[in-house]
């Protein structure tokens, strides 16, 4: 059974860069049929599909994002990694590793706890 577990840094200052990575367990980031994806939940509001990236290291973003996101992988590690910067304040979320079975989309199969970051001076 496939894990997710995001790490990081929970508070980022604003105009930095915001940087996570997910470590995964249970299985490769390279099986096929699977996007692995960046979600975040900001306070008070719904999921936000951020970005993903393919078994074979394409990335999709958000167009909304596109300009300050981006994601990586380690496949030695088994990890992506999230980097989003010239973070504000409206950047605090909770911030979410996740399998999905297709890319841009909130949906997914399996999920990391989640990890909160303010961005605050």
């Amino acid at each position: 059974q496939v894990q997710l577990q995001e790490s990081g840094p929970g508070l980022v200052k604003p105009s930095q860069t915001l940087s996570l990575t997910c470590t995964v367990s249970g299985g490769s980031i390279t099986t096929l049929g699977y996007y692995w994806s960046w979600l975040r939940q900001p306070p008070g509001k719904g999921m936000e599909w951020m970005g993903d990236i393919s078994v074979s290291g394409n990335t999709y973003y958000s167009p909304s994002l596109k300009s300050r996101t981006s994601i990586s992988r380690d496949t030695s590690k088994n990890q992506f990694t999230l980097q989003l910067s010239s973070v504000t304040p409206e950047d605090t979320a909770v911030y979410y590793c996740a399998r999905s079975p297709r890319r841009g989309t909130t949906a997914y199969g399996a999920r990391g706890q989640g990890t909160q970051v303010t961005v605050s001076s």
